[in-house]
């Protein structure tokens, strides 16, 4: 039986496509981008997380702990990571949601069924699912019987991919994807395996080969002053973009924001902003601009 891990699944979301959707957000990245506002989304196994603001201290978790991994403190709920087996017992008893397990196994009946009781927003919005992640390529074997799956039901279908697997992986579920939004965070190899931890290379190799088979893509730009914002980014980001295969690609800007910080911390991560920062909207309106002097459609969001 396909089961793979899935951090969230959130209905009527109108970001992510299409009209209304459900997205489904696969957990398991191979790229750790600095500024991810879903650090949860990165490692491929379950993960405990602790919200202390929410902790009323009422101490079930502790109780449920069959590990004696769960020590309560003045400073709240710690878990002691040696002990813990992330078997979720402590998240089951705790009543205000302090503490939350990150990662659930499914199948591909279990989603299909979570899917169906969404068709009817489809149908009234020319809407339809959505697989994100993470990155939903990693998981190809299930994501190609789930795409299979909603075909046969006659259901829009969106991958939103980094693009970083194999060419040969990315074709197969070409074939069976409506549209794609494919992230590009920058040109400069040297400073993308900075900020991501892997190369651009086979990302934007795929990115070509994926516009020459005619697919309906998307390109999805995440903003942040201080890593791509430079004109030399731009112009070539621009460049790029402009001369791949097919109709003319609508660039989607996403601006960074702080606000997954908090998400982070309920990891027990550090956030360090490596001098990342917030665009004002004056940069957004300028970098359009210049996009759209290449002649590119920019949406802001999306």
């Amino acid at each position: 039986m396909q089961q793979a891990l899935i951090f969230d699944i959130k209905p009527y979301a109108i970001n992510d496509g299409p009209g209304i959707r459900i997205t489904i957000f696969l957990k398991g990245c191979p790229l750790s981008c600095d500024w991810c506002h879903n650090p949860e989304s990165q490692a491929p196994g379950v993960q405990k997380m602790y919200t202390n603001s929410k902790c009323i201290g009422c101490g079930e978790c502790v109780k449920a702990c069959v590990q004696h991994a769960c020590t309560f403190t003045p400073n709240g709920i710690v878990t002691d990571p040696d002990a813990c087996i992330l078997c979720g017992k402590c998240a089951e008893v705790c009543p205000t949601k302090a503490t939350e397990m990150s990662g659930e196994l499914l199948t591909v009946d279990e989603i299909m069924e979570k899917i169906e009781k969404e068709r009817a927003f489809f149908d009234q919005s020319k809407g339809g699912v959505t697989f994100s992640g993470g990155e939903p390529l990693m998981y190809s074997d299930f994501l190609i019987s789930l795409l299979d799956a909603c075909g046969e039901k006659g259901i829009h279908r969106v991958v939103d991919t980094t693009g970083f697997a194999k060419t040969s992986t990315l074709l197969e579920v070409a074939k069976r994807t409506d549209h794609f939004l494919y992230d590009l965070k920058m040109m400069d190899d040297v400073k993308h395996k900075k900020y991501t931890g892997v190369s651009n290379k086979i990302i934007l190799e795929n990115l070509n080969i994926l516009a020459e088979t005619g697919a309906s893509i998307n390109i999805r730009i995440p903003l942040i002053k201080g890593v791509n914002d430079d004109d030399k980014n731009i112009e070539q980001t621009a460049a790029f973009v402009k001369a791949l295969a097919g109709e003319k690609k609508i660039i989607n800007l996403l601006p960074y924001h702080k606000i997954a910080s908090a998400k982070y911390k309920k990891l027990g991560m550090e956030f360090d902003s490596k001098g990342m920062a917030e665009p004002t909207e004056e940069m957004q309106k300028q970098i359009v601009r210049k996009f759209e002097a290449h002649g590119l459609k920019v949406v802001i969001g999306g």
